[in-house]
């Protein structure tokens, strides 16, 4: 009721936009989102001319939106399906019937539009019975993966375990782990893959055991205008994150669920906090997207994927 005209809808949801994309710069998909939703309701204000009216802007963006809704999950699925079969072909070459997987941050339902990208293809390995257990780290200092990917993991009874960041090499030294499989926020046009810290240090652990390092990522997150991870910004984040650690009290002490901060560092220390890693792309094995599989010999021709 606040917005009469169609012009004035337009700035409202433009300005709610422009306010969205200074949440994730590292994220190069948020951003061909948002710049999809203006352009539907800037074509749309053309066509109606004097006739516009705020309620008929308004229903072009819902459309438009649920539409990207629909199309995500769809694009989840595919990377699913394409993923777990690439993986069970590699892991049959090795003479193994499932196989174990390890995967960072939170990359499922919770962090797309319903099904996920990388915990899209733990979905579709555990559907296809080739699952044999899913390992995921916390993700500090935000804790997505003992957040988020666990409830998500535990939600689907998918059989799975929670390990410390420090302790993913250590893992890959005591269990055989036929992949690690990541997201990814942004994907430069040589394969260098920006993604949650944390993501760079697992890639060097993968190379020193010979296991496969798999990027999920739609055709989105690639960004054709960038040559390499160099050119990639990565976000700064508050360093409270990693002075201070938040949850639910529980006990005695627990009262409504609310969530207590506690602080674990001293006062005044200095702290850097990005949020993302650049993973060099000679690291990766392949990436995975919705429209099929790159491997790492083939990362010159990234560009062709997104023509095709």
């Amino acid at each position: 009721g606040k917005l009469s005209t169609a012009d004035e809808t337009i700035e409202y949801i433009r300005a709610r936009l422009a306010y969205l994309g200074t949440s994730r710069p590292t994220a190069v998909n948020l951003f061909d989102a948002i710049g999809k939703l203006n352009s539907v309701v800037v074509d749309r204000r053309r066509q109606q001319g004097d006739a516009g009216s705020a309620e008929d802007i308004i229903n072009t963006y819902v459309d438009a939106a649920e539409g990207m809704l629909e199309l995500d999950i769809a694009d989840n699925r595919a990377i699913g399906e394409h993923g777990a079969k690439y993986l069970s072909q590699r892991n049959a070459a090795a003479d193994e019937d499932k196989m174990c997987v390890l995967t960072h941050c939170n990359t499922g339902s919770l962090a797309t539009a319903g099904y996920g990208t990388a915990l899209g293809i733990v979905r579709s390995l555990f559907a296809r019975g080739k699952l044999a257990h899913a390992y995921f780290t916390e993700t500090r200092p935000y804790n997505q993966g003992s957040r988020l990917t666990a409830f998500e993991l535990k939600a689907d009874g998918i059989p799975s375990t929670l390990v410390c960041d420090s302790a993913a090499s250590f893992l890959m030294n005591m269990q055989k782990i036929g992949a690690v499989v990541v997201g990814a926020d942004r994907v430069a046009t040589n394969g260098d893959t920006a993604n949650k810290i944390g993501t760079y240090q697992l890639a060097l652990a993968v190379r020193a055991h010979g296991v496969d390092f798999i990027v999920a990522a739609p055709t989105t997150s690639i960004d054709l205008g960038i040559a390499s991870g160099n050119e990639i910004p990565v976000e700064q984040r508050d360093g409270r994150e990693i002075t201070h650690v938040s949850g639910i009290l529980v006990g005695d002490d627990r009262v409504d669920n609310k969530r207590q901060a506690v602080q674990v560092a001293v006062d005044g220390i200095e702290t850097w906090n990005p949020s993302f890693d650049v993973t060099p792309a000679e690291y990766i094995t392949a990436i995975v997207t919705e429209r099929g599989v790159v491997e790492n010999k083939d990362f010159d021709k990234i560009k062709d994927i997104l023509q095709g």
